[in-house]
C-alpha cells in the first residue's frame, strides 16, 4: 500500500474520532475545532483551497447533523486530493516539522480551556532544505544519512546518544497542555537499530519540551491503526 494512502486513512480515522466525539456531546456543550496544517505552506493554491475546506469550528451556534456529515465527508475525500496534487507538483523540499513546533504550535494548536491534540504524520525523519541548524550534537533535522554519520547504527547507539548528547534541539518549552500522536514511523531497513534511534530522538524531544502526553507509532496498515488512533483521541 502506498504510504500516502496510509496517511489518508490515518487522517480519516482521526476525523471519525472527532465525529464520534461530537455525536456524544450535547449541542450546548459543543465548542470544538479541527483543521490541517502544512509546513512549509504549499505554493499550490489548489492545495491551500482544499485545506481551507478541512477547517471546522463546531459550536452551539452552528452545530447540526448536516455540519457533522460535511466534516465526515470532507475528511473522507479531500486529503487524498491534497496528496495527489503534491505528488503531481513534484517539488519536494521537505517538511519543516521542527520549525512548525518552534514558531506555530503554541499559536495554532494550544488554547486555554480546550483539550489540545496534535497528530503528526511523518516517516520519523525531519528534513527541510532551508533548516539545518546544529548546536553541538543536537540538530533540527534527522535523515538516515545523519544516523549513519553520527554512528548510531550499532548496538552502542543508546550509549553514544547519551554520552554525546545527540538529539533534536528543543524548539519551545512548556507544552504541558498539548497531546501529540506521531503516526507513520518508517525506519530505514538497512539499520537494525534505526527505529530505536528515531523513537529516542522524538521521545527525548517531547520530554525536553514538556509535552503533556504523547505516543509514537510505527507505520502499519490503516485497519490496524484505526483503533490505536481512536483510543488515543478518546482516552485522556
Amino acid at each position: 500500500m502506498e504510504y500516502y494512502l496510509r496517511d489518508v486513512e490515518y487522517i480519516k480515522s482521526v476525523s471519525e474520532a472527532f465525529y464520534s466525539h461530537l455525536q456524544r456531546k450535547k449541542v450546548r456543550q459543543m465548542n470544538d475545532k479541527m483543521q490541517v496544517f502544512f509546513d512549509p505552506e504549499p505554493r499550490n493554491q489548489n492545495i491551500n483551497k482544499i485545506s481551507e475546506n478541512l477547517r471546522f469550528n463546531v459550536s452551539r451556534n452552528n452545530a447540526s447533523l448536516e455540519l457533522l456529515d460535511l466534516i465526515k465527508e470532507s475528511y473522507a475525500t479531500e486529503p487524498q486530493k491534497i496528496y495527489e496534487l503534491a505528488i503531481k507538483d513534484n517539488k519536494y523540499v521537505g517538511s519543516d516539522t521542527w520549525r512548525f513546533v518552534k514558531t506555530k504550535v503554541k499559536d495554532f494548536c494550544i488554547e486555554d480551556n480546550y483539550r489540545n491534540i496534535l497528530v503528526i504524520l511523518t516517516d520519523g525523519y525531519i528534513y527541510h532544505k532551508d533548516n539545518h541548524i546544529e548546536q553541538n550534537n543536537q540538530t533540527t533535522y534527522l535523515t538516515p544519512q545523519d544516523i549513519r554519520k553520527f554512528k548510531l547504527n550499532s548496538n552502542k547507539w543508546d550509549e553514544r546518544m547519551s554520552s554525546e548528547n545527540y538529539g533534536f534541539i528543543p524548539a519551545v518549552d512548556n507544552l504541558e497542555k498539548l497531546e501529540i500522536l506521531v503516526l507513520g514511523i518508517n525506519p530505514d531497513k538497512k539499520n537494525d537499530f534505526e527505529e530505536d534511534v528515531i523513537r529516542r530522538y522524538w521521545s527525548d524531544w517531547f520530554n525536553n519540551m514538556k509535552v503533556g502526553r504523547y505516543e509514537i507509532k510505527t507505520a502499519s496498515l490503516p485497519s490496524n491503526m484505526d483503533k490505536i488512533i481512536k483510543d488515543f483521541i478518546k482516552n485522556q
